[in-house]
């Protein structure tokens, strides 16, 4: 016997609950704050909340319309301004950058669970950037150390003067370069502002708050809260979800975490309809999460374009899964090969992702520019839905400080079908 109530199948005799893929985004788009209307201020202590609700922003150096975070932030507060963020970062220190899976922005409060991650890359980077760099970045440490107790806050630019400079790409460090980044990846030195998209960098007790950087959480401490805040950002999730979230604990910690609470009742199974019809997929969810599943909100109907950095589709088999998007960044792609473009933003109205699009600010002209725009499979772009898009153009144009779009020749007569 099944009982159904809304997108939820509850199976009596304890079997698992089978959550149908509309509820399935509606919740993990909700945890994600993509479900409801992007109000509010967007400054303060309300931007601090998106950031903690979200777990994090990714920081990217690519700036083709906006960078990385600025237009994660923008997607979910309409009037958040690219000068939002800074107090946060260097005035109020709310926030920290590190490393989850790549370099983001992270709620300050969360730094002591950090240490953990401090004292693992120490062993791991040790011994991979050995191999990676130059010889000699180890002897650099306490120079480069000594250099900023002594002297104050440095960048890159700052170090080992005498050192040959690279030109070679991103990653030809120098070692007095090498050893900077060592610092701040183990948590001796932190970033401390930005000048322009360069990081200047201090003495970690001199960035955190002294009562946030006093705190030495225990190793299953930090365990437990990453597994646990993971799950709750995520809404459900398999346990290499779990510990891919923060990227914080291992897949085979994450994996006893949710044993042990399955059988301990925290946890329990579901079964996640997938969007393309495939065979549902196990996960675990608290199970006061699938009570407040039929109380989710239908979602707001504007058109977002998201990075391709957000946090919402940054686990691409995930998104491919829940939405039936298959996204790959082409920036490494040869131009020849690429299946869209360099750099090709998804574009998202509701809970559904209808297309992507290939668009740069030309900061010389003041305009941003659309290339191309490809609908999903089985989208049509009828008048409203065009509307909403060119509304949500023109914001995303005016969040990056472009003054009008502009289109390629008959853009909107072939990409859209007018």
């Amino acid at each position: 016997m099944t009982v159904r109530r809304l997108g939820v199948t509850q199976f009596v005799m304890n079997a698992r609950m089978q959550i149908s893929n509309d509820t399935a985004r509606r919740l993990f788009l909700d945890r994600h704050m993509l479900l409801r209307p992007p109000e509010g201020p967007a400054r303060g202590d309300d931007l601090l909340q998106v950031i903690e609700a979200i777990g994090f922003v990714q920081v990217d150096s690519i700036n083709t319309v906006a960078r990385a975070h600025h237009m994660i932030l923008s997607a979910r507060k309409q009037q958040y301004r690219q000068a939002n963020l800074t107090p946060l970062l260097e005035r109020e220190r709310a926030v920290f950058e590190h490393w989850t899976h790549d370099a983001s922005v992270i709620p300050t409060a969360f730094f002591p669970h950090w240490r953990y991650r401090f004292d693992k890359d120490e062993k791991r980077l040790k011994h991979r950037w050995r191999t990676w760099f130059r010889e000699g970045f180890e002897s650099k440490v306490d120079e480069v150390l000594d250099q900023i107790a002594n002297h104050g806050p440095c960048g890159s630019a700052d170090v080992g003067q005498d050192e040959k400079r690279s030109t070679g790409g991103w990653w030809d460090w120098h070692p007095s370069k090498t050893a900077l980044e060592f610092l701040w990846r183990t948590g001796r030195i932190s970033v401390t502002r930005r000048q322009g998209f360069q990081k200047v960098y201090d003495l970690t007790e001199n960035v955190i708050p002294a009562d946030t950087f006093a705190l030495q959480p225990e190793r299953d401490e930090t365990i437990d809260w990453a597994c646990w805040s993971a799950l709750e950002r995520l809404g459900f999730a398999t346990s290499g979800e779990v510990s891919a979230f923060w990227d914080l604990v291992s897949p085979d910690q994450a994996k006893t975490w949710c044993a042990r609470h399955l059988a301990d009742g925290i946890l329990v199974e579901v079964d996640i309809d997938c969007a393309d019809g495939k065979a549902p997929r196990r996960s675990f969810a608290f199970p006061a999460t699938l009570e407040t599943l039929d109380a989710l909100p239908q979602p707001s109907q504007r058109v977002r374009i998201l990075s391709p950095f957000d946090p919402a589709l940054r686990d691409r088999k995930r998104a491919e899964r829940l939405f039936r998007f298959d996204y790959r960044i082409e920036i490494f792609v040869p131009e020849a090969k690429r299946t869209y473009g360099y750099y090709v933003f998804p574009v998202m109205e509701g809970t559904q992702m209808i297309g992507r699009i290939d668009m740069k600010s030309q900061r010389d002209t003041g305009l941003m520019h659309i290339r191309a725009f490809w609908p999903q499979p089985g989208i049509r772009m009828g008048s409203r839905r065009i509307t909403r898009l060119m509304a949500e153009l023109d914001r995303t144009a005016r969040a990056a400080g472009s003054e009008a779009v502009s289109f390629e020749k008959d853009w909107l007569r072939e990409a859209l079908d007018l």
